[in-house]
């Protein structure tokens, strides 16, 4: 679904000619068409020969595939259509059409020179949030785990003194004025954290706090933070470091804390994946034709592909009869192996969707991996494709 919103995006109508159709579940498919018909009807009065022949053959489109639906799936419908060629007097009109991850609440038609994203968008964000603090002497800084991505906010500079040898009243006097700017600094830090932290508490799971020295303890204690944010404190955590690094070390020793979240859950099977491959103990594989052979053989535990993956399955035809299916990364062009000439698309599927399917005959979970991580950015790299082994294969 985020592929497709990415794809959906980088479309644009040369005029108001892409069509955005949300129907709610259970709304009546004639009522769509009605509606869809008196749209038709309108759109013959657009003074542009182009534009009103592309939003035409659009709601034809549409129309056509509601009539094969008897009715909408469960969380509802969205249909996306529009010409899509890039190039000025050509027509190319595709159809997309989804069942959101949510129901769908309000039925919503548009035509403009981009589709509506908005709600679908909304629905795809992470509803999985917790507020992270790292803090010391030295600085504070705060941010989020959304997901399985972590984002620093806001570095803060601490003002507070380091410590000195002097003696008699000076050094009283000294040790009042760092204390007012511990203070200070912790309640410089407890701003940030509640102007970024309160418009989020509805879907916030919970705040760490975090760093390295006695500071944390203080600021964790201390009523710092908004009292809505003090009730969804989790813990205190010990970190070596502060800045991005700080935060990201301290959701992994921080794990315990929050053990179901999904970022959680992605490292442990990462750092499994890896350490297989690092023991060479043939429990781990990677790449499309390991992988293959591996789920044929149904020693799979676990199929990893990452969120990137764009590795499709295509059926093609060419004029000198030869017929083919190969699994590939997207082309634009597949000469003919027989003849050399370009073959003709038929059809084509993602693997990422072909390859999930196939695992659940083998009683083969599928976890799809991130890129927002460290680890799941390296197995992009690695290809983006493997698995965790019930069994050695030879």
């Amino acid at each position: 679904m985020k592929k497709l919103v990415k794809k959906l995006e980088e479309i644009r109508g040369r005029h108001t000619e892409l069509v955005s159709l949300y129907v709610p579940s259970g709304y009546n498919l004639n009522e769509i068409q009605n509606m869809l018909q008196s749209e038709y009807s309108l759109t013959q009065n657009v003074k542009s020969k182009q534009t009103r022949n592309n939003v035409l053959d659009a709601l034809e489109k549409i129309m056509n595939h509601l009539k094969v639906l008897q009715r909408t799936p469960v969380n509802g419908l969205i249909v996306f259509a529009g010409n899509t060629s890039g190039k000025e007097g050509s027509s190319d009109i595709e159809l997309w059409s989804v069942e959101p991850p949510q129901p769908l609440e309000k039925k919503v038609y548009w035509c403009d020179q981009t589709f509506v994203l908005d709600p679908l968008k909304d629905m795809l964000r992470e509803k999985e949030i917790y507020g992270l603090i790292v803090i010391d002497g030295g600085g504070g800084d705060v941010g989020f785990l959304k997901g399985k991505k972590v984002i620093l906010e806001k570095h803060i500079e601490s003002m507070v003194p380091g410590k000195t040898k002097a003696g008699g009243w000076s050094q009283m006097r000294y040790l009042r004025i760092r204390e007012e700017a511990k203070k200070d600094h912790m309640k410089k830090v407890a701003e940030i954290a509640n102007r970024l932290f309160l418009p989020e508490k509805e879907n916030l799971n919970g705040i760490i706090i975090g760093g390295p020295g006695p500071f944390k303890e203080k600021f964790n204690d201390g009523e710092y933070l908004d009292h809505q944010l003090r009730k969804k404190k989790l813990g205190v955590v010990d970190t070596s470091y502060t800045g991005d690094q700080g935060l990201q070390e301290l959701v992994k020793r921080g794990e315990k804390l929050i053990e179901d979240a999904s970022a959680v859950k992605e490292r442990q099977i990462m750092e499994e994946f890896y350490a297989n491959l690092q023991k060479d103990n043939g429990l781990s594989v990677y790449g499309l034709d390991e992988v293959k052979r591996a789920m044929e053989l149904g020693s799979i535990d676990t199929l990893l592909i990452s969120e990137d993956y764009d590795w499709i399955r295509v059926k093609l035809e060419c004029q000198c009869g030869e017929t083919i299916t190969k699994d590939t990364p997207p082309e634009k062009e597949h000469k003919c192996p027989n003849c050399g000439s370009v073959m003709e698309l038929v059809e084509e599927e993602e693997l990422m969707d072909i390859l999930s399917e196939e695992a659940k005959n083998y009683g083969t979970k599928t976890e799809i991996i991130s890129t927002e991580s460290r680890e799941g950015e390296q197995f992009s790299n690695l290809g983006g494709i493997g698995g965790i082994l019930r069994f050695r294969v030879g």
